[in-house]
């Protein structure tokens, strides 16, 4: 197609103006508008390549995003019996064939004592034998024990005991299961994943699900993932434990050229970039600079560090480099945290094929694009 002098002159004139745009229409920023400024004395932001050479440094720069979580519990083999509890209960059965007995009248052989309900001393009431310590035993252990006080007085008694735990002796499984609920402890080696089964599992549908286990005022956790693969995390219950499983609230966010623009949850305990590029869906074919793909992250004051020990801004502008293959192996290693910003740019020649098109529409010279800029 060839074009009038008048209109060709018009034509640049119209394509140095548009260049000059700050304000281009564009379908995502390219990677010079990003970074725009970052050279300057008082940047509010600084630049940081990912390569083979930065990526040690980074490794060791704080995290971001911790969970308000205090580690997890390991496990600790407990007792395979049940144990008195203060809020137990009892029932006695008291035998003695004395025809002189104290407890017994004539003709009778045994004499119940039902609902025995062990104080906050951790002590029984029984007739003739006042208090009895039973608090922390096993109930075979109470039964030898409350014997032996009834044999000072008695020595053909024989008892039997029915142990009730109570709720010093019960867990509670709050929520993201199939069955929540009040649990008692089988025994004393009843551990988390126990609890789990016996709540009929994790429902399905929860995204990177993480346990969570609250104990004396503090708050433990681990994901599901982990905890399955890793016997010795199968933490030992307590009485009064509560238990609750919740999605993995960390998330980061995706912009730009990318594959889709949205809301990422996390699908596993750590991602990198690489995952990432997946999870949104790669770059666009035919608008994104794969040279350009920036990760924005804010840190907190505290994180921050004078030397390369940790960042020098608290906002921090991580570029990575996806065509080259030490670009690719980086991103590989680079760790995505909660609330980062993953932004694929976009590449200049797009922003220019539309200053172009903007300005033969302008002068009203019919073309497409493809003739311009082949």
């Amino acid at each position: 197609m060839r074009i009038p002098a008048g209109r060709l002159f018009l034509l640049t004139a119209s394509l140095t103006f548009l260049s000059a745009c700050a304000d281009m229409p564009a379908g995502a920023p390219s990677a010079a508008q990003i970074t725009k400024g970052a050279t300057e004395e008082d940047a509010t932001f600084a630049i940081y390549p990912v390569t083979r050479e930065t990526l040690p440094r980074l490794k060791t720069w704080p995290r971001k995003g911790q969970p308000p979580v205090s580690g997890w519990i390991s496990r600790a083999k407990g007792p395979s019996s049940q144990i008195v509890e203060p809020g137990d209960t009892m029932d006695l059965a008291i035998w003695d064939n004395s025809e002189s007995s104290l407890i017994t009248q004539t003709g009778q052989k045994v004499v119940q004592l039902n609902g025995i309900r062990v104080s906050p001393e951790g002590k029984v009431f029984l007739p003739y034998v006042d208090q009895v310590s039973v608090a922390k035993m096993s109930p075979d252990k109470a039964r030898d024990t409350i014997q032996n006080r009834f044999a000072a007085i008695i020595p053909s008694a024989q008892v039997q005991i029915t142990h009730t735990p109570g709720r010093e002796s019960s867990v509670d499984l709050v929520s993201g299961v199939a069955k929540p609920g009040n649990y008692v402890m089988p025994d004393r080696d009843f551990t988390v994943l126990g609890l789990l089964a016996m709540g009929g599992g994790i429902v399905d549908g929860v995204e990177n699900p993480q346990v969570r286990l609250m104990r004396g005022g503090k708050l433990y956790g681990v994901s599901a993932d982990k905890l399955l693969k890793n016997p010795s995390l199968d933490t030992t219950l307590r009485g009064g434990d509560k238990v609750y499983v919740e999605k993995d609230g960390r998330y980061f966010l995706s912009l730009g050229a990318a594959g889709k623009e949205a809301q990422i949850p996390f699908p596993s305990d750590k991602i990198n970039a690489l995952d990432a590029a997946t999870l949104i869906g790669g770059v666009q074919d035919n608008r994104a600079n794969p040279k350009g793909v920036l990760v924005l992250r804010n840190y907190d004051p505290a994180d921050l560090r004078g030397d390369s020990s940790g960042p020098s801004k608290e906002r921090m502008i991580f570029a990575l480099d996806l065509t080259t293959a030490d670009g690719l192996f980086s991103a590989g290693e680079f760790e995505i945290m909660d609330r980062d910003l993953v932004l694929v740019t976009e590449s200049s020649l797009m922003q220019t094929n539309a200053a172009i098109k903007m300005a033969y529409e302008l002068l009203g010279i019919p073309t497409r694009i493809n003739n311009v800029t082949n």
